[in-house]
């Protein structure tokens, strides 16, 4: 390797880092390298990886149930409808769209995304909310899928589309979002059309089979030459491949309020198109932790206390790297809004 001095002296970070959730290609040479993903290193790192996730899944299977565990392992993802009786729903709903709190927003495209933190004083103004998220039904659909006894980092998410005239939301390409099994939620506070940008999900396309292990692998040898989202390891992928994978069309989330989607976004997932200005308000969580562990539990950042605050020092440490380092972060404090609010960022 034609490397410079301070990169081989680097060398030894990037090699540990194989063994974390670390996906950039572009940024870590040994992740990217050619020769070595030709020698099979993606490809073992997606084969451990998923091996690990589920032996882990296999020790939290009791918190779902049997017919659960058997739609998430044919199709990535578990839906239930109606998760909360009407009444119930509407009033938290209606308190939810009316709680005013700091934000933060990101332009991506001609899409704003906001997120508002669900902190202690948020969860402490809303205690429905707060029985919501250690309910049953989510806590074991994000433990279960994410293969990881792991409290979300979670929030009120608004996504507002064409807020300006722009490229197209890259988030309305097909991707996975990384090498590693991975979970996702949204608990739909609003109905959602099928031309106002659903999510959408292909079915299958979590499953580590051959084909989807040979499309990695060569994906893998052009990854850190590649741009975009692509480059840093989180592989976007064509309509028109999803054949040659042996997978179906996507499925788009067209569905009212009241519905709660669970999915592993190592599976190709997407943003759907929307055709015209429109906003999705939603309960988001994710959750993503080292891959390459083989215990399932003792996450010190998921204990109460710890877990609630989790966002506001994210979003504290991108502030101190943008004033100390002049890297800009994305995520833009907008003040104090309204969920369903018009955007406030209108450039990046």
């Amino acid at each position: 390797m034609n490397w410079t001095t301070g990169q081989w002296l680097k060398s030894p970070l990037w090699c540990v880092s194989l063994f974390t959730a670390a996906k950039s290609f572009r940024d870590n040479p040994v992740i990217g390298s050619p020769r070595l993903n030709a020698w099979g290193l993606h490809v073992a790192r997606l084969r451990a990886a998923h091996a690990l996730a589920a032996m882990r899944r296999h020790r939290l299977a009791g918190l779902v149930s049997a017919q659960d565990r058997a739609a998430f392992e044919r199709d990535g993802f578990v839906v239930k409808h109606e998760v909360l009786p009407p009444g119930e729903f509407a009033a938290l709903r209606d308190r939810l769209l009316a709680h005013r709190a700091p934000a933060r927003e990101m332009l991506q495209g001609d899409t704003v995304t906001r997120r508002i933190a669900l902190d202690p004083a948020f969860l402490a103004a809303q205690p429905a909310l707060r029985d919501f998220l250690r309910s049953p039904l989510w806590h074991g659909l994000t433990r279960y899928v994410g293969s990881f006894d792991q409290e979300p980092v979670s929030y009120i998410q608004t996504i507002l589309s064409h807020v300006v005239q722009a490229r197209p939301d890259p988030q309305t390409h097909l991707h996975a979002d990384t090498f590693h099994p991975t979970v996702k939620a949204w608990f739909f506070l609003t109905d959602v059309a099928a031309d106002a940008g659903p999510f959408c999900y292909v079915p299958g396309s979590h499953r580590l089979t051959p084909q989807r292990l040979a499309w990695e692998r060569a994906m893998s040898l052009v990854a850190a030459q590649s741009p975009g989202l692509t480059g840093r390891g989180s592989f976007r992928i064509r309509p028109d491949e999803l054949a040659g994978l042996g997978l179906p069309e996507p499925r788009l989330f067209a569905v009212p309020a009241n519905t709660l989607v669970v999915a592993d976004t190592f599976g190709f997932h997407a943003r759907g198109p929307s055709l015209q200005p429109s906003t999705r308000i939603e309960i988001w969580g994710y959750g993503r932790r080292n891959p390459f562990l083989p215990w399932a539990g003792a996450d010190l950042l998921s204990l109460p206390g710890l877990a609630e605050r989790r966002v506001g020092w994210y979003w504290q440490a991108l502030d101190w790297r943008e004033r100390h380092f002049g890297k800009r972060s994305p995520w833009r404090d907008v003040g104090p809004v309204t969920p369903g609010e018009p955007a406030v960022l209108t450039r990046a």
